[in-house]
């Protein structure tokens, strides 16, 4: 067959190969069904979406690498050679290359404007009207959470004023300042209700990512960056940088409460509030 006219033959090395080529796959189509190592359990209706598409491109490039290397296994192991043949060569085959080039283009065309749909309704929509706002601000290595009280408006801050005690510098003699409540560490939102996030960062770039809810957003100093999203499954999450920002990045974890209803949430705000 090495030179393309013969029937081959079945060498030891190639069954070998293949075996280890149908071990790989086997364990491969294990990974993906049987699901050990997955994605965290989704908690926000965009992270639906994302799922989704991910899903999809992981369908399309598991046919493809379960037949390519099938296809592979079974010509090492069905067409071996002495070591004196010469493999015949075909310069080119227009059909065959015009088939995969058209088929290619069709399905990552495809899978391009699923992921521009998903892209657009997290960062190209309207934020809804009802939307929590909640001002987020990164420091080596914790994560600030700065809500507004009752009167729904965030007060100054001011540089000067930051310290271990007010770590975002909030100047309490702002009238709309006295009712805000600022929570290191501790994140708390309203399922089914929309949040939109202002991030910031005080020294150096940080990620914020919460991945049950398939958020995760750079945190640039000297920038305030607004991401949205709507958890939809009350439980506790964690809240991780997904940037290496220091020494201490492994410390740099916080714990978001997804509460089921706008009664727990304001009872939690109250409390903290009172404490402060």
């Amino acid at each position: 067959m090495a030179d393309g006219t013969g029937p081959g033959r079945v060498t030891p090395s190639g069954v070998a190969l293949a075996a280890l080529l149908l071990i790989l796959i086997v364990a491969s189509l294990w990974l993906f069904i049987a699901k050990p190592y997955w994605w965290t359990p989704v908690a926000s209706q965009q992270g639906a979406d994302i799922d989704f598409i991910f899903t999809a491109v992981l369908w399309v490039t598991g046919i493809a690498f379960v037949g390519v290397q099938g296809m592979l296994g079974y010509f090492i192991a069905r067409y071996g050679a002495k070591g004196t043949e010469r493999a015949s060569y075909w310069h080119d085959n227009p059909k065959a290359e015009a088939i995969l080039l058209i088929g290619t283009a069709a399905i990552l065309t495809v899978l391009v404007f699923m992921g521009q749909r998903v892209w657009a309704s997290v960062y190209f929509s309207d934020v809804p009207e009802n939307a929590l706002t909640i001002q987020v601000t990164g420091e080596q290595f914790a994560w600030n959470f700065h809500y507004a009280g009752p009167d729904g408006a965030f007060g100054r801050q001011r540089i000067e004023l930051i310290s271990p005690t007010n770590t975002i510098g909030l100047d309490r003699t702002d009238p709309a300042a006295k009712d805000d409540l600022l929570s290191i560490n501790q994140m708390h939102m309203v399922a089914n209700r929309p949040v939109r996030v202002r991030l910031r960062s005080k020294d150096v770039i940080h990620s914020f990512f919460l991945p049950n809810l398939r958020v995760k957003q750079d945190a640039v100093p000297g920038m305030g960056i607004e991401i949205w999203f709507t958890p939809n499954l009350a439980g506790d999450y964690e809240i991780a940088c997904a940037e290496l920002c220091g020494l201490g990045h492994y410390r740099m974890k916080a714990f978001l409460t997804v509460d089921a209803s706008q009664d727990v949430f304001d009872t939690w705000l109250r409390e903290q509030t009172a404490q402060q």
